[in-house]
């Protein structure tokens, strides 16, 4: 049997930031002669982000909101705890950093992903993609020139449920008309990237550096360290050994 899917994460497994958020948002914050220190709101982010998504899972969908609402609130609440009170400044600069994190401005490809992506297409199996991100990652895909390589690209925002929800997974199978048992997916999460998956029925590759602490829990033919190994992973192991 051959593996006709593979299913992508994105953030931290084919694009990541170009610098931390706190930094980032600093950078904006001085357009606007503010003094705002990066630590401070690289901190500040992390808590609201954290308590927000507890309080608002996944955008706050089944509560009424948008994403868009969602984090213009997270951005508000970050400059509101990093000191920066006043509404007249903090609200123009969260919609700003709002649309300027559509675009390529903000993230940079890693290192082999495009090679892998390629590699992957020329073994002819159907990529897509399932990311716990919202609306704006196709545009985001478009912007970094990897959105070719994707018959769909799947949004926790688009499927109403979130990674390790299995409900995303299930969705996506069904977009792509195969079989978990066809299929394998990969990221850089244990819990929402590779556990989950596997519980779909799915195979899975975890994307860990070396000195990753998952050696033990993990088969070593599961763990890609860098993405110039995936192609040969799925050579070796899912088409001589699974499929």
């Amino acid at each position: 049997m051959k593996l006709r899917l593979l299913t992508w994460d994105v953030k931290d497994t084919l694009i990541r930031l170009r610098l931390p958020v706190g930094q980032q948002y600093q950078a904006e914050a001085k357009r606007r002669r503010l003094q705002v220190d990066s630590y401070v709101l690289e901190a500040s982010f992390r808590q609201v982000y954290r308590n927000h998504w507890r309080l608002f899972p996944n955008y706050g969908l089944s509560q009424g909101m948008t994403s868009h609402q969602w984090w213009l609130d997270v951005v508000s609440q970050t400059f509101h705890l990093s000191g920066v009170q006043d509404e007249k400044i903090v609200q123009p600069l969260a919609e700003k950093l709002y649309q300027d994190f559509c675009t390529a401005k903000y993230w940079e490809v890693l290192p082999g992903a495009r090679e892998a992506l390629q590699g992957c297409a020329n073994l002819g199996i159907k990529m897509a993609v399932i990311s716990n991100f919202d609306h704006r990652l196709e545009g985001i895909l478009r912007s970094c020139d990897l959105d070719g390589h994707f018959d769909f690209v799947l949004t926790s925002e688009t499927a109403g449920c979130a990674k390790p929800d299995l409900g995303i997974f299930f969705k996506a199978l069904s977009l792509a008309g195969v079989s978990p048992q066809h299929s394998a997916h990969i990221g850089d999460d244990y819990k929402k990237d590779y556990s989950a998956p596997q519980q779909v029925g799915m195979f899975s590759f975890l994307l860990q550096p070396e000195s990753g602490g998952l050696k033990e829990l993990i088969p070593q033919d599961h763990i890609i360290h860098s993405l110039d190994q995936l192609v040969p992973r799925i050579q070796k192991v899912l088409k001589s050994c699974i499929y």
